[in-house]
């Protein structure tokens, strides 16, 4: 960041984000010279259908999210530049109640408007791009809600069956600049955009037949010369990737950003779908990273948090040679929409009511939606010690798998094996806060439990493994802890960049984890350890578990097509696929059972080592439940920076 940025960027939080006559108007604008011109480029990412700053699932207004709260940095920068162009860059179609609500209770059909669609037409986006979420509802819901946006979408590695692409692969945005003499000049602008290539397993079965990918880097490489061909002054990337190392080579790379900002023709990146923050800590120590400064391979780059959290800006200093532009200059910055003080979020900025207005309705109609109850808990549901012992929030999960799947089993020849249970905790802090935990009080259970419980629109599915599988399934769920040291006090327990969502408790098995000993595989399920096995005393029915015999597991459409590349699962191993999701299956069991009994039956625990104790953080709320993990013995060993409560957990 520039300090002129930085001189910037501090008005900007002594104004308070109001945007006002008299605004400053940004350095490089003010000074620009006769071929001068200054051009601001916004990012939105992640939004996942948080249009209000609201949180469904405690049913309470929040500052951490919301477009609306983004929109009022979106008309500052706007009132800051003499030029400027907003972008999305995918996840806006999923991922809260008031999306699951359109998909799943008011439908979509064609000629509907998507709230967060309407909501995304008020601001005048230039461009958007596709995510890996918005397939999770199926091509034709997301044709429906695209044909409705006012502005472009374009993705270029994903295909029809046909080859053909499924939306434009890019655009050229002919625009006109102002310069800092005042006058205008034309310039071409192209906008290509990409997705993590898994789309095609985590979505198969929306997917199948209909639509493929290619690798991002391949894409590019075939792509960019051609839109540079028609040219273009400019080509901004819209990548729906994160920032990894890896080789610009391997077509199946998740997080490609940094590798595609490589590509000869690219100029500025917009990242996105890992949910963090850059420039940042976030990236430090990556080979080719400028952290501080915001670049990729030296080009200009951003990823705007998630949620809304934050408006990504990139500035360019544009100086016109002969007929064409070029950068002379250019900053990366965040804007955010909440500070925390004294551990408590606060708003930076108030929601535009412009945006508030064209969800409104469909806000409300969620609000019925997520209250209408559906059963009731004999016993609380929290998440808060959910890494650290067995939880009754992944309880009720893997109780409710079981319940369904067996009814199926029974009519099939796969009746006679052994059936299990996997699921994770969704809500477990991290980068998302400390908040970020499900907490349900015993008594009356409404849908919006239910989606707090189990918070993706995933579906019902089953594999059939080896003991020896379900070994290794545990194994790598156990990646998450890191190995400590025998003996040793207060040593940290929790990996850092291991999703919860990837740490699978296996229902009706015992076994206990031994995190003295190294992880057997890596976060990508490459063997690392093969003399090592953090499992111990794995057993089914008692006794211990045969390598040989076989098991069916039931888990969901991401785990059994190979999501979070556990060793030895994927598409091969799958025996069935249900029509039906995850979230109606707890629904539908909770309403069989009209009162649930989500108690942990306790069936892992750690490897006990004399005089070894670890540390972990967790959400406040949890001093109000450590009656339900008594046995574990936990000490209070305060609070961080950022408002997560710590504890000692002797070994």
């Amino acid at each position: 960041m520039t300090a002129d940025a930085k001189l910037n960027r501090r008005h900007f939080l002594a104004a308070g984000g109001a945007v006002a006559a008299g605004v400053l108007m940004h350095p490089w604008s003010a000074r620009a010279e006769a071929n001068q011109a200054h051009l601001r480029l916004m990012e939105t990412t992640d939004l996942h259908v948080n249009v209000f700053p609201y949180d469904y699932y405690a049913d309470k207004e929040t500052p951490t999210v919301g477009l609306a709260r983004t929109a009022a940095h979106i008309d500052r920068i706007r009132a800051e530049a003499r030029n400027s162009l907003l972008f999305d860059n995918g996840d806006f179609l999923q991922g809260n109640p008031m999306g699951d609500y359109i998909a799943f209770e008011r439908g979509m059909k064609a000629g509907d408007m998507h709230p967060v669609v309407a909501a995304m037409n008020t601001l005048n986006y230039d461009a958007g791009t596709l995510g890996n979420h918005e397939f999770n509802y199926g091509l034709d819901f997301l044709d429906h809600t695209l044909a409705k946006a006012n502005f472009p979408v374009v993705s270029a590695n994903v295909l029809k069956a046909s080859g053909e692409p499924l939306v434009r692969p890019y655009i050229v945005l002919d625009r006109q600049l102002e310069l800092g003499d005042g006058t205008r000049h034309p310039i071409r602008i192209g906008v290509i955009g990409f997705l993590p290539p898994q789309i095609s397993v985590w979505d198969a079965q929306n997917l199948k037949d209909r639509a493929s990918t290619r690798g991002i880097v391949e894409a590019a490489r075939d792509l960019v010369p051609k839109l540079r061909a028609e040219k273009v002054d400019l080509i901004l990337a819209l990548c729906h990737s994160g920032i990894a190392s890896g080789s610009a080579d391997d077509a199946g790379l998740e997080n490609a950003a940094l590798q595609l900002a490589s590509v000869e023709g690219i100029d500025a990146l917009f990242c996105g779908h890992q949910h963090l923050r850059f420039p940042g800590e976030d990236f430090k120590a990556i080979d080719g990273v400028d952290a501080e400064k915001g670049t990729l391979a030296g080009k200009p780059a951003v990823m705007a948090g998630f949620w809304g959290s934050d408006l990504g800006v990139i500035d360019l200093r544009l100086e016109r040679a002969g007929d064409r532009w070029k950068i002379a200059e250019a900053s990366s910055e965040l804007r955010p929409i909440y500070e925390r003080v004294d551990r408590k979020p606060k708003a930076l900025v108030e929601s535009k009511a412009a945006v508030l207005d064209a969800a409104r309705a469909e806000h409300e109609a969620t609000l019925t939606y997520v209250r209408r109850p559906v059963g009731e808990t004999s016993a609380p549901l929290h998440s808060y010690f959910a890494l650290v012992a067995d939880e009754p929030s992944v309880q009720i999960v893997n109780q409710a798998q079981l319940w369904y799947m067996k009814e199926i089993l029974a009519q099939t020849e796969l009746k006679d094996l052994p059936l299990l249970s996997a699921a994770a905790p969704f809500k477990s802090g991290g980068r998302s806060g400390p908040d970020y935990y499900t907490d349900i009080p015993a008594g009356p259970i409404a849908i919006r439990n239910v989606a707090d419980l189990y918070l993706y629109p995933n579906t019902v599915q089953a594999v059939r493994i080896t003991g020896a599988g379900v070994r290794d399934w545990l194994d790598m769920s156990a990646g998450i802890f890191r190995q400590v040291e025998p003996g040793k006090a207060d040593q940290e327990l929790i990996a850092d960049g291991f999703p919860s969502y990837n740490y699978d408790v296996i229902d009706g098995v015992t076994y206990r984890i031994d995190v003295t000993k190294p992880a057997r595989f890596d976060k990508d399920g490459k063997l690392v350890n093969a003399n090592s096995s953090r499992i111990v005393d794995l057993a089914f029915d008692g006794k211990p578990i045969d390598p040989k015999a076989e098991f069916v597991v039931v888990t969901n459409n991401y785990r059994a097509g190979g999501g979070g590349k556990f060793p030895g699962i994927g598409p091969e191993k799958i025996v069935f696929i249900a029509p039906d999701a995850n979230r109606d299956v707890l629904i539908r069991y909770i309403i069989e059972q009209k009162t649930i009994n989500p108690t942990a039956d306790r069936n892992w625990r750690f490897e006990p080592a004399a005089g070894t104790s670890v540390l972990f953080s967790t959400g406040p709320a949890s001093a109000a439940h450590l009656n339900d993990v008594a046995d574990l013995k936990l000490q209070d060993a305060g609070r961080t920076d950022d408002g997560y409560a710590r504890y000692r957990l002797p070994l």
